[in-house]
């Protein structure tokens, strides 16, 4: 799309008559993100942008291209261009590069001349070329305490590591990755059964009102004045999750355990294979399972399991574990059924014995 176009379109925007009808002169603000939890980002400018004094319009939306998810593989927009749409954006400003470093998609944005671009988990490089445009800079949302787990799996990573305190950064895109100077932080500590979905709303929650709260400053410069450098002697890498990451090894702790199916449980989940031992004619089958929700258990005389039996108590499958800990499934799903608790898989064994592998 030609600039020219670009501005064309933008005019037309401009005199639109929807819920996004902006003020004359305001500041041009291009928000980035894609999945589902950057939604709450999103949504916060789309309200602020509202208010009769608000300084800044959401001039467009830089999202990612459209792509095959959920169980019919259909080509589907982002959450975040869904989302924008059925608010009755204009599909014409929501742009959806393969790389943000296209020329055409440049071009594009020179345009706009956005003042500020917002990112929240997009899930794309930004290249020095691209980071030159916005006058005020690139503002990240970040769901971490950075320096801490840079990268693209910060929650994640977070959760296997088993931390207490986490939180949520609003920093300055630099080329480096999540390298920029903090504006500001918010902590959150972390209830030791959280899982990765529910804590990656929670931050982003958070990092909506961190950044409605700092816009102003934003805005007028002083929190270019004001934003701290990090600390890249503390800095950790959250590497992206693989799917090869997703099997369970029982000869390591329960506690380690535990912290990845949390850490796992949107996206890849976590596996392990058990064998089920018919009693009568010793047939062995070997089963893959996936593990949704667990707990360690807190036995203080748990023993070394010798013949790695797997047992129900309580309601929760016992499974034994590397240093003579245990841990809990509560809740787990065979291949090609739905999630099940742990009473109701033992109840479809029909006396079968289960041992780890």
């Amino acid at each position: 799309m030609h600039s020219c176009s670009m501005l064309r379109r933008f005019c037309c925007y401009n005199g639109a008559s929807s819920g996004f009808k902006p003020a004359v002169k305001k500041k041009q603000l291009v928000f980035m993100g894609s999945p589902e939890v950057s939604v709450s980002v999103l949504d916060a400018l789309f309200e602020e942008s509202k208010a009769p004094d608000s300084p800044f319009q959401v001039a467009a939306i830089v999202t990612q291209p459209p792509s095959r998810r959920d169980r019919g593989r259909k080509v589907m927009p982002s959450h975040v261009a869904q989302h924008a749409l059925d608010k009755g954006f204009p599909s014409d400003l929501i742009f959806t590069p393969q790389k943000a470093g296209e020329d055409e998609f440049l071009c594009d944005l020179r345009a706009l001349k956005p003042e500020l671009c917002i990112t929240a988990a997009y899930g794309n490089i930004l290249p020095s070329k691209f980071l030159k445009i916005p006058t005020l800079g690139t503002v990240n949302v970040h769901p971490s305490l950075l320096p801490l787990y840079r990268g693209a799996a910060p929650v994640q990573r977070a959760l296997q590591d088993g931390v207490k305190e986490t939180g949520t950064s609003l920093a300055y895109t630099v080329r480096a990755l999540d390298a920029g100077p903090v504006i500001a932080c918010e902590r959150y500590e972390v209830d030791d059964h959280i899982k990765a979905t529910e804590l990656l709303a929670i931050l982003f929650d958070k990092g909506s009102e961190l950044l409605i709260r700092e816009l102003p400053s934003i805005f007028d410069g002083s929190a270019m004045e004001k934003a701290q450098a990090q600390d890249n002697s503390k800095a950790t890498h959250a590497a992206k999750l693989t799917p090869e990451e997703a099997w369970l090894s029982f000869d390591q702790e329960a506690f380690v355990l535990h912290n990845k199916v949390r850490a796992f449980a949107s996206w890849p989940g976590t596996r392990a294979k058990i064998c089920l031992v018919d009693p009568i004619n010793g047939q062995h089958d070997i089963l893959e399972i996936k593990v949704i929700t667990t707990r360690i258990c807190i036995q203080k005389d748990v023993q070394d399991h010798v013949e790695d039996d797997v047992t129900l108590v309580g309601g929760a499958l016992q499974f034994p574990c590397g240093g003579g800990t245990t841990l809990e499934v509560l809740e787990l799903q065979l291949p090609g059924k739905k999630p099940v608790n742990a009473t109701s898989f033992w109840n479809g064994l029909r006396g079968r014995k289960v041992k780890r592998l």
